[in-house]
């Protein structure tokens, strides 16, 4: 089994492309959030290697369950998705704790590096 991965994005094809490009190399989905409370909650049910996270989301942003998942877990792997014009959000999330972040619309080989990069 590949490297356990969850993803969470409010927009669903935005999971499903991500998804599409993981499983196709090798990674396991072990969930989807649609927003960062809910990304906080399967984190803590599934522990995966890896999550995905984007940043705007509604009832909790990625930035505040990215805090949330260090706070309980320090060794957690995450990688923040963004929209272009977002660097002040995308600094604070690695100043957080995030591994690596994406620039949406990304490129399958951009998350792919981003990904072994960070687990492997």
């Amino acid at each position: 089994m590949g490297k356990s991965i969850l993803i969470c994005d409010d927009a669903a094809f935005m999971r499903m492309m991500i998804k599409d490009i993981l499983s196709k190399n090798g990674y396991t989905i072990v969930g989807e959030a649609e927003n960062g409370a809910k990304a906080v909650e399967k984190y803590n049910e599934t522990k995966p290697d890896l999550v995905m996270m984007d940043i705007t989301m509604p009832e909790m942003d990625g930035i505040q369950a990215l805090k949330k998942i260090k706070s309980t877990d320090p060794s957690a792997n995450i990688i923040m998705c963004s929209a272009m014009g977002q660097q002040a959000m995308v600094i604070e999330s690695i100043q957080s704790g995030a591994k690596d972040f994406i620039v949406k619309p990304f490129q399958a080989d951009r998350v792919l590096e981003a990904v072994k990069k960070a687990v492997g």
